[in-house]
């Protein structure tokens, strides 16, 4: 099967991937997928995604949105052989919906006034859900439940905060964070089982979540960040240990981990105080 001459065009991609699902000399590890079994895949490529940005390395996010796109590409051809869906109508779908997202860029002089009204991006997409005879039979199913767990929280506290179920006040979570902690550790110590201890652990976390919105930070990106500061301070620890890392007694690997976190802060010091 030949390979298409021009690999930088959107078209050869899609070949590539016909040529891939092709029951003719296919791959056949692509010809035995199917949505359910890419979506994991197409996961793991968004979150690549969010990590390469995290890092600021822009050569290696070039090449995530490459394998993030495949996966678009991928679904797309799956739903052309089923005769759902084409590429060509995700494309035209989600430049429709842009346009029709922000009058204030593409329409007329009044729409582009009324663009600045806060709130206007929701206006427009519950006019597009009723425009498509959907009604919800909830406020909160339009929340997927397959997203990461604090990320869906965050969702789905935002989306009843809209009617006024929310906490007034950032210290009033903060004081629902005491509670749910002493609820946690009582249930550790009382002996309760793993599912009660567990109930309310995912209590705890939930508000956290909650803690985040109020404080406008993105948790999953917040956690990412602390797991990489933990990759490089144990890092140091182990450069520093080596083949002793396993003998090594508490004491000396956090004596080496506080050296890694004066390492750290001093290099963020010098950073911030560049012009």
């Amino acid at each position: 099967m030949s390979t298409p001459e021009n690999l930088h065009q959107i078209d050869a991609l899609l070949a590539i991937m016909a040529a891939l699902r092709n029951p003719q000399g296919g791959c056949p590890w692509d010809l035995e997928q199917d949505f359910r079994t890419i979506a994991p895949y197409t996961l793991e490529e968004a979150y690549e995604v969010a990590d390469a940005i995290e890092r600021g390395d822009r050569q290696d996010l070039k090449e995530e949105l490459g394998d993030l796109l495949l996966q678009v590409v991928f679904h797309a051809q799956m739903a052309r052989e089923e005769e759902s869906f084409t590429f060509a109508d995700v494309v035209e779908g989600i430049c429709e919906k842009m346009i029709r997202r922000h009058p204030h860029v593409f329409g007329d002089e009044e729409a582009r006034s009324a663009g600045a009204v806060k709130g206007r991006w929701d206006e427009i997409k519950a006019a597009e859900k009723a425009a498509k005879n959907k009604r919800r039979a909830a406020l909160l199913d339009d929340v997927p439940a397959n997203l990461p767990g604090l990320s869906q929280a965050v969702k789905l506290q935002h989306k009843a905060a809209k009617v006024g179920f929310d906490w007034p006040q950032t210290e009033n979570v903060l004081d629902k964070i005491q509670e749910e902690a002493g609820e946690l550790l009582e249930a550790a110590r009382g002996g309760l089982s793993h599912a009660e201890q567990e109930e309310e652990f995912g209590d705890l976390l939930f508000v956290m979540a909650n803690l985040a919105r109020h404080l406008n930070i993105d948790p999953e990106a917040a956690l990412r960040r602390t797991n990489q500061k933990f990759r490089r301070r144990f890092g140091y620890v182990e450069s520093k240990l080596g083949e002793k890392l396993a003998d090594a007694g508490l004491e000396e690997m956090d004596k080496l981990w506080n050296e890694a976190k004066a390492i750290d802060k001093a290099a963020q010091k010098n950073a911030t105080s560049k012009p």
